[in-house]
């Protein structure tokens, strides 16, 4: 493996609950603090890993909500204590990155850095590694540069990066321009996108001078950079720090850096993209999730939980359990059951989405004992004490016992 690179610095947002994870992933336990692989590992810690070869213990910033600092901390033991950025509500990535970026180039004026999220799964680190070798070389040409991951299937559920021409940068033999980015296509679209070969999927990493990036959010959304700016003048003086965060950060601009900075930039002729030629999931939903944990085989049920205890027959899917409940299936394909100690998910692969309407009518009906069914038409919630919402159409169920 070759040696950490001297100027560059690793930023890992990690924010956000994960609400398509629901009832796994909640406001006081995200998804980045899950292990969601079986590797015994939370996926903020394979973040973490996966990123210190490029920098080294000492040059990775984490930016995350002040509620999650201990947690991350135990998780990032090696952090150093300037380096956890915190949060004072959610502001969506343009802040999270921006202000990262503002810190460390008052810091080092000259220093590149690269975000990465902290809840994304990615195998084969050599070839994650090389990709980002890459694109430190054309950042210190002066461009933003994106990782897009070639795709694998025509998927309506990621953003898509049309690549332009070839750039020439010494080092980065696969750079190339970004002509566009585009949302999340229909099917027919994405269909078209994979047929290409020219587009990619956007998965949200971005490598650039720090000086570069500011100034691409200074064009864009100046009352934002501003903002910025007042924060990171103050941020290592302990005594003004938090003044200027209750006064500044409330203020800022929501919006994600895809449309802040990466689409002006494209438009602007100054964003590349290497290929990222490494397995790559955000394991945005459960049937991502089942995916990726059965390896891609839809005949195989997945099983997720130090104390899971399933009887299967004859079914496939994803059983994620925090609880030590024995959970009986028979005969149901693509079934999606998490079961935490207080909510129960039972839905379909088709239907993992749906999920994410019901959060907030589940947690305002908690209760230890409760049953979940997923009808065709998404989910049905059984609560038992009130009787809301019986199930009509019952197309899965699973059987749920207390454990002697």
């Amino acid at each position: 493996m070759a040696d950490p690179i001297s100027d560059f610095y690793a930023i890992i947002p990690a924010g956000g609950i994960g609400s398509r994870l629901w009832p796994l992933s909640r406001a006081d336990a995200p998804k980045f603090l899950h292990d969601l692989t079986g590797s015994g590992h939370t996926l903020l810690r394979d973040t973490w890993d996966r990123l210190e070869p490029l920098t080294g213990p000492d040059r990775i910033a984490v930016v995350t909500g002040r509620a999650h600092r201990a947690a991350v901390e135990k998780e990032l033991p090696a952090i150093a204590d300037r380096n956890v950025l915190l949060e004072s509500e959610p502001r969506d990535s343009t802040a999270a990155i921006g202000l990262a970026a503002a810190v460390l180039s008052r810091r080092e004026p000259d220093v590149i850095v690269g975000s990465f999220a902290a809840d994304h799964v990615i195998a084969v680190p050599h070839l994650f590694d090389w990709a980002v070798r890459q694109a430190i070389q054309v950042a210190r040409e002066g461009y933003i540069c994106t990782i897009g991951i070639p795709p694998t299937e025509a998927s309506i559920g990621f953003g898509y990066i049309k690549k332009a021409d070839e750039l020439l940068v010494d080092g980065a033999p696969e750079a190339a321009l970004v002509e566009r980015f585009v949302e999340k296509p229909d099917l027919e679209t994405a269909q078209q996108y994979f047929a290409d070969r020219s587009y990619l999927w956007n998965a949200g990493m971005f490598i650039s001078r720090a000086d570069v990036l500011l100034g691409e959010i200074a064009e864009s959304r100046p009352q934002l950079y501003a903002g910025l700016m007042d924060l990171a003048e103050a941020w290592d003086d302990r005594d003004a720090r938090g003044p200027v965060v209750d006064r500044v950060w409330p203020t800022l601009e929501k919006i994600a850096i895809d449309y802040s900075v990466a689409e002006p930039a494209a438009e602007r002729g100054r964003l590349a993209v290497i290929p990222g030629h490494f397995d790559w999931d955000d394991v945005g939903d459960f049937a991502s999730l089942a995916k990726l944990n059965s390896h891609g085989r839809k005949n195989d049920l997945a099983i997720l939980g130090p104390n899971a205890r399933v009887l299967s027959d004859a079914a496939s899917g994803i059983v994620v359990s925090q609880t030590t409940r024995v959970i009986s299936l028979i005969g149901v394909k693509d079934i999606i059951v998490v079961d935490t100690p207080d909510a129960l998910l039972v839905t379909t692969s088709e239907n993992a989405q749906a999920g994410q309407g019901r959060r907030g009518r589940a947690q305002a009906h908690r209760s230890r004992r409760r049953a979940l069914a997923a009808d065709r038409c998404g989910l049905i919630t059984i609560h038992p004490r009130t009787g809301a919402e019986c199930a009509i159409r019952v197309s899965h169920w699973v059987t749920c016992e207390e454990s002697p």
